[in-house]
């Protein structure tokens, strides 16, 4: 099986300053991959690598068979690849409905609608029309995730999507993870819940000072492994 997202030796550079080094990266249709690493170790860096917003020209980056390496956010994000910031980012004088609307504006076709939206996260039906200031911190992150749906992506970036929430609320959001991957999309998930991360996900990266720690099954890794990884004690591919 071709990978969807193919990456190898990705460098990626603030200014002067260099975040990510020689880092090597793939996911296939509808895996889910979880990325974990302490703050600063790159992880943020790599989804906005991916989205164009850290423009990488020149790296060897493939995404559905084709070259996205350089390209402009906006023809990224008609290629299929959505990203739920961290910090979800909603528009405060834009309603629930009108945030989620705007991430159909990509003008992919694909099953994710409003109303599909609104039956993963029934919250958002019941506010559809308030303001997204008046949210909860988890129902705001419903509607980021659900703002990216609406591209109908084939590939979905989380960041952080658990950052701050209720343990309740967080459950209720992985727990809509399997629906997503039902339609083959592929998930990124950038998580500071170690335990949560791995049993989710297929397969697991750590990044360390922007360079790849540790990767292997999520289910044949350890704790100790990961823990090594994350913490600069480099132990390979598992």
């Amino acid at each position: 099986m071709s990978a969807l997202l193919q990456i190898a030796g990705l460098d990626a550079f603030y200014g002067d300053f260099q975040a990510l080094f020689g880092l090597d990266f793939h996911i296939d249709a509808g895996e889910c991959i979880a990325l974990v690493g302490a703050n600063g170790a790159g992880k943020t860096t790599f989804l906005r690598s991916l989205t164009g917003l850290v423009p990488v020209p020149g790296q060897d980056m493939t995404f559905d068979g084709k070259s996205i390496a350089g390209l402009p956010p906006h023809l990224i994000a008609r290629a299929g690849i959505a990203m739920s910031p961290e910090g979800r980012r909603l528009f405060p004088s834009l309603s629930v409905e009108e945030n989620l609307r705007l991430g159909a504006t990509v003008e992919r076709e694909g099953n994710w609608t409003l109303q599909k939206v609104q039956e993963l996260f029934p919250i958002l039906r019941e506010k559809a029309d308030s303001p997204s200031t008046l949210l909860s911190g988890g129902q705001q992150q419903m509607v980021a995730i659900g703002r990216a749906l609406m591209a109908n992506p084939k590939l979905l970036l989380l960041d952080e999507v658990s950052l701050g929430l209720a343990p309740v609320i967080v459950r209720d959001i992985f727990a809509a993870l399997p629906q997503i991957r039902e339609g083959g999309t592929s998930v990124i998930l950038v998580e500071q819940d170690i335990s949560q991360a791995m049993a989710v996900s297929d397969r697991l990266y750590c990044l360390q000072e922007g360079r790849v720690s540790l990767t292997g099954r999520s289910a044949e890794l350890t704790r100790a492994q990961i823990s090594a990884a994350y913490f600069g004690q480099s132990t390979g591919n598992a």
